[in-house]
């Protein structure tokens, strides 16, 4: 396995997103989690009482040799969550947390490219990628552990 990176997006509730993303070929790992806040050691809880800024987020774990970024941000696009304009420091937010500038420069042109397609602006926050707090087992692989109706989608 070559240098694995890592790429964070936040669409909706992180079961559907965090499933997208287990199954795009060259993902090596995808961690549901809670990220862009002001506290520290946010828990489901917390997020969910919005006190905390914090997105329900994926960290994904790629392979660049296998899958380029340029395709996760392909899949976040096809999340179909995308176009709503959201208030900052909403956990149902959607936003890509980019790593390092090229990440930074891919998801803006990306993204103006959505904004074309579209013919308006499409309520995504860019921002730098700050730490990232895993969120509870019980949320981790939701869908792999889940049989039968699923909770919640990506809305």
């Amino acid at each position: 396995m070559g240098n694995i990176l890592m790429a964070t997006f936040a669409a909706g509730c992180f079961w559907g997103v965090e499933a997208a993303f287990r199954a795009v070929p060259g993902v090596v790992e995808a961690t549901a989690g809670y990220t862009g806040g002001t506290s520290a050691g946010p828990t489901y809880e917390k997020v969910c009482s919005g006190s905390t800024g914090h997105a329900e987020a994926v960290r994904v774990r790629y392979d660049p040799e296998k899958v380029s970024y340029a395709k996760l941000l392909e899949t976040f696009w096809g999340l179909g969550r995308p176009g709503r304009a959201q208030q900052p420091g909403y956990q149902y937010r959607s936003a890509i947390f980019w790593h390092d500038d090229g990440q930074r420069r891919e998801a803006r042109v990306s993204m103006a490219a959505q904004e074309k397609k579209l013919g308006r602006p499409v309520g995504v926050e860019l921002a730098a990628a700050g730490e990232f707090w895993p969120a509870e087992e019980y949320h981790q692989n939701y869908y792999g552990k889940k049989t039968g109706p699923r909770a919640c989608a990506v809305r």
